[in-house]
């Protein structure tokens, strides 16, 4: 018997947060997403989307991307789309770092924080960093390819201390 169910074709990952108090540096957040062969969906991606960027085949892209956390709706918004993706990769993880220019900043810091991970309008997951709030980085979940081609999101909070780079090679670490 064949499966309706085609697993997730294209989800977007939306990120808000408040802007800093007046007088105080900005903060700024980021989406990133790490891209995994399916035959290693561990250690190090074959390739990282984050601020100013996109994949290179255009399957992954950073549509909005805020460095002060101003304006209305979604500071951040980026779009994976998983029907076009190679069948080569297997494991897609997505987190939100803090930029730390100005000293270090934990979630904590960050007047309320929230990631949103949709397929259309329904809401794989979603996360205001409470449960890591002494972190600099978390991943908020992974997509991974089922032996049917299908992608599932599966959700999974799990905090870093780590600048951007160090958090980029911890990430396809990250288990649930």
């Amino acid at each position: 018997m064949s499966s309706l169910n085609k697993g997730i074709r294209k989800a977007e990952v939306t990120l808000k947060w408040d802007p800093s108090p007046l007088g105080e540096s900005p903060h700024d957040l980021d989406i990133v997403a790490a891209t995994y062969e399916a035959d290693a969906p561990t250690g190090e991606p074959v390739y990282v989307v984050h601020f100013d960027s996109r994949s290179p085949d255009g399957t992954i892209i950073l549509t909005r991307d805020s460095k002060t956390g101003q304006g209305f709706g979604a500071d951040e918004v980026m779009t994976l789309e998983f029907e076009r993706l190679a069948a080569t990769f297997g494991r897609v993880v997505v987190g939100v770092v803090i930029q730390q220019r100005d000293g270090r900043k934990v979630f904590g810091d960050i007047a309320n924080p929230l990631v949103r991970v949709l397929e259309g309008h329904t809401e794989l997951g979603k996360s205001d960093f409470t449960g890591v709030a002494g972190a600099t980085a978390a991943v908020v979940g992974d997509f991974t390819r089922g032996e049917a081609g299908d992608w599932e999101f599966r959700e999974g909070l799990r905090g870093f201390d780590a600048d951007p780079q160090s958090f980029i090679t911890l990430m396809g670490n990250s288990t649930y």
